[in-house]
């Protein structure tokens, strides 16, 4: 009766972390290239005297690479990634990648991600325009012309399909295997004057919400079930005179 309590309240720390991730999920689907946080789940396998006893654990957050809608922003430093491929910027700690490419030119020419970090080229060189040299035109393959002059090319990046991802801000990610730089722009490339949206669909994770918060209420019924039998049961075992 004890492995009921223990399998219950493990099965309720692996749900509240289940409902902080589909909050932050929530809490992000106005954000521009956001990836959702999603749970793996495991069991881990125990014994109880000679009766196996599986309990939940909190399980791993993995972000998902599921692509948000791409709208028209109508602004020409604004570049939707069509396709798999990241931008990648030069981040605190090392390169960071994302698929946010709402971009702007600070007043030394650099160009830069809303947040203020150097955009690079795949050669890792950070890019550079001028301030007051006109519009500019980006290419499929990210190369930059401004006033007739090709100044550049925003690298385009493949992350492993097996690398695991850790979340920088809310759309950057450090993958733990390198990623390569991407030269073939037939399904890969850029689309000037678009944004991505977030990746977070309001409906699916409301409802997710819905039914994670249930099977809270759910299990911490069964708990006080639990608890109420097994009190019921010491308060029998010990009247001597039942």
């Amino acid at each position: 009766m004890q492995s009921a309590l223990y399998v219950g309240l493990s099965a309720q720390v692996a749900l509240e972390k289940r409902l902080q991730t589909i909050a932050n999920n929530v809490a992000n689907v106005n954000t521009a290239a956001f990836r959702t946080d999603v749970v793996k789940f495991e069991t881990v396998l125990s014994k109880a005297g000679a009766n196996p006893v599986a309990f939940s654990t909190p399980g791993d957050n993995i972000i998902s690479r599921e692509a948000g809608n791409i709208t028209e922003s109508g602004n020409p430093l604004d570049v939707a990634v069509v396709g798999l491929g990241w931008l990648a910027f030069a981040g605190p700690n090392g390169t960071v990648y994302t698929r946010d490419g709402r971009l702007q030119i600070a007043p030394n020419g650099d160009l830069q991600t809303v947040s203020g970090f150097p955009i690079i080229d795949s050669g890792g060189a950070q890019l550079t325009l001028d301030p007051n040299g006109g519009p500019v035109s980006i290419s499929r393959s990210g190369a930059i012309t401004q006033d007739n002059n090709e100044i550049g090319t925003i690298g385009l990046f493949n992350i492993p399909a097996d690398a695991n991802l850790e979340r920088y801000g809310n759309s950057g990610v450090t993958p733990d295997r390198p990623a390569t730089a991407i030269a073939d722009f037939s399904r890969d490339g850029f689309k000037q004057g678009y944004v991505e949206g977030s990746g977070a669909n309001p409906m699916m994770e409301l409802t997710k919400l819905m039914a994670a918060s249930r099977a809270f209420d759910g299990t911490n019924s069964m708990i006080e079930g639990t608890e109420s039998s097994l009190q019921n049961a010491i308060r029998t075992l010990g009247d001597p005179g039942k």
